[in-house]
């Protein structure tokens, strides 16, 4: 075992790991494995920006106390789809932060300095066994065995790297929406592992009975999936993307509609705290006095404008297409 400081291992997939008792132990491998309506949560709820507001000019306001040092910070962030503009690498930066959040609770986030370009990079690594004890933070890699394509496989031993915690951005999913995901992916995981239980009540046909009659009610059963879906997803607000249901009211699917999109932008005004807490924090490294804060600006959608719509709603002051309009297309 090496125990030494190091930057992050830049190691994402830990599947040629040799995991033994005391890596099982330390190490919790990330694994994302939802269920069938789960997997449909988490892609519409990870989509914070809806494409309308993507073009905008201005998504969000920045006030900082050294300019050429927010630009630095903020010009080398490593996002999904490579290096843009300050306002789009934030939008892309939230959302890859908001995926993270919701498939694994956390994500973490180096800073490495590009001395002959006088750059800093930002890039993400995976959250697999790292720990925060005793202000430091601490990642434990365990044996794994690394392929190359011009020599033979390298196996590595057990690591225990101490990170520089001045470099290290930490991004955490709030306890709320922790506790309401938690309650509603049990209810979808059981929902999803008795999906097709109904088959078991089809009659098995003989040579006697050819055709046998079916007494089993299967418009039952669906509408018995379709109240446990709503409600396992009352907090949330999501739909199960159940558009044509004639069962639902037109204010209760703005209802949904409007806690759905509320919770999304709770969850971008919190990754957005958090951005300007941290990106301050490992900013004083360059710049002791250094502070930095990030905000949506009035082109995207508000959660104070959210609860307006549903207090207006409620008095039936505001229209259906008003509420849909600003949930899907601001």
């Amino acid at each position: 075992m090496k125990i030494y400081r190091a930057e992050p291992s830049q190691y994402h997939r830990f599947g040629d790991a040799r995991r033994s008792f005391l890596d099982r132990l330390f190490f919790k491998c990330e694994e994302y494995r939802p269920s069938f309506n789960q997997r449909m949560f988490d892609e519409d709820f990870a989509v914070i920006f809806n494409y309308a507001n993507r073009h905008r000019e201005r998504l969000f306001d920045i006030s900082s106390s050294d300019e050429k040092l927010t630009e630095r910070l903020l010009s080398n962030v490593q996002t999904r789809y490579g290096p843009h503009p300050i306002d789009r690498t934030i939008r892309e930066w939230v959302e890859d932060i908001a995926q993270s959040l919701i498939w694994f609770g956390k994500a973490h986030y180096c800073l490495k300095d590009d001395a002959q370009h006088h750059n800093i990079h930002i890039a993400s690594f995976s959250s697999s066994g790292v720990a925060h004890l005793f202000g430091k933070h601490i990642q434990w890699v365990p044996k794994r065995t690394v392929r190359h394509f011009d020599q033979d496989d390298e196996e590595v031993p057990r690591e225990i790297r101490i990170l520089d915690s001045a470099k290290v951005m930490c991004f955490v999913l709030p306890r709320s929406f922790k506790r309401m995901l938690s309650s509603q992916n049990r209810i979808l995981a059981v929902i999803d592992r008795h999906q097709f239980v109904v088959t078991d009540f089809q009659p098995q046909a003989t040579h006697e009975n050819p055709n046998p009659t079916n007494h089993f009610d299967f418009s039952v059963w669906l509408d018995a999936q379709d109240r446990a879906l709503y409600r396992s997803t009352r907090a949330t607000g999501w739909n199960g993307r159940k558009f044509d249901s004639s069962k639902r009211s037109d204010f209760f699917d703005c209802y949904r509609l409007i806690r759905f999109r509320r919770n999304q932008l709770l969850l971008r005004d919190d990754i957005l705290s958090q951005l300007s807490t941290e990106l301050s924090r490992v900013g004083k490294r360059y710049n002791a006095e250094f502070t930095m804060e990030i905000s949506a600006t009035d082109d995207l959608p508000s959660v104070v404008h959210l609860n307006d719509l549903e207090a207006r709603m409620t008095r039936e002051e505001a229209g259906f297409t008003e509420i849909i309009d600003y949930c899907l297309k601001r």
